[in-house]
Parts: structure tokens; C-alpha cells; sequence
């Protein structure tokens, strides 16, 4: 059974820092391209980026380009989402997602790069919320 668990949210002050943490069970997450997703009250889920499953390239939007950093830990089988200079536009819940496809009960690669992802194994989320 594949399971994707955030945390590392909370309540911080502008041009705070956070790191949000994305832990697997159930695959080898550095196999898969890993997203993350925001979502805030009243708007549309925003992807927010990508790191592959191949390269390891990260990918982001530009609302958080020079801000935000992807990054693996394939020890602990952890994708991580490192945030600074947090604004209040940068309050939502965060989701991880994998993208693979599902054979009966295991999950696998279906391809490594993000422009070809589609996630469809998503954590729970966690909030971020950024105010002073």
C-alpha cells in the first residue's frame, strides 16, 4: 500500500522559513517524480513544483522561484519542499503527490520526468500559514 505523509507545517512570520517534509511507505520514492501541490481557501490547487524521478531536476513556479527548494533523501525515502522568505500568499495546505500507476496492489513507474507526471498518490497535507 502506498502512503505519502507530510509534515513540517506550522505558523510562521513573514520571511520565515519552513521545511516540509514528504515520507513513503509502501515505494522507493526515488524512483518517482515527486510534486508539491498548495492548495488556499477560495482558490484553485496550485502546483508549486517538481523533482524528477531520473535527473533529480526540480522544476518550480515562478511565484516561488528563488524561494523554494526540492530535494530527496533517499535514506529516509523523503521528499522535501525547504521554504524561505515566506510571504502571506504562501499560506495554504501543501500536498505531496507521486506520480506512478497502480498494478492490483503495487505501485510503479510509469515515467520519471515531471513534464509527463500525473500524480495520483497524494499525502494528507499539512498547513502552512504565514502571519505576523
Amino acid at each position: 500500500q502506498v502512503q505519502l505523509v507530510e509534515s513540517g507545517g506550522g505558523l510562521v512570520q513573514p520571511g520565515g522559513s519552513l521545511r516540509l517534509s514528504c515520507t513513503a511507505s509502501g515505494i522507493t520514492l526515488d524512483h518517482f517524480p515527486v510534486g508539491w501541490f498548495r492548495l488556499a481557501p477560495g482558490k484553485e490547487r496550485e502546483g508549486v513544483g517538481c523533482i524528477s524521478g531520473n535527473d533529480g531536476n526540480a522544476y518550480y513556479t515562478d511565484s516561488v522561484k528563488g524561494r523554494f527548494t526540492i530535494s530527496r533523501d533517499k535514506a529516509r525515502n523523503t521528499v522535501y519542499l525547504q521554504m524561505k522568505n515566506l510571504k502571506p500568499e504562501d499560506t495554504a495546505t501543501y500536498y505531496c503527490a507521486a506520480a506512478g500507476y497502480f498494478s492490483g496492489s503495487r505501485y510503479y513507474v510509469s515515467d520519471p520526468d515531471c513534464s509527463r507526471a500525473s500524480f495520483n498518490a497524494w499525502g494528507q497535507g499539512t498547513q502552512v500559514t504565514v502571519s505576523s
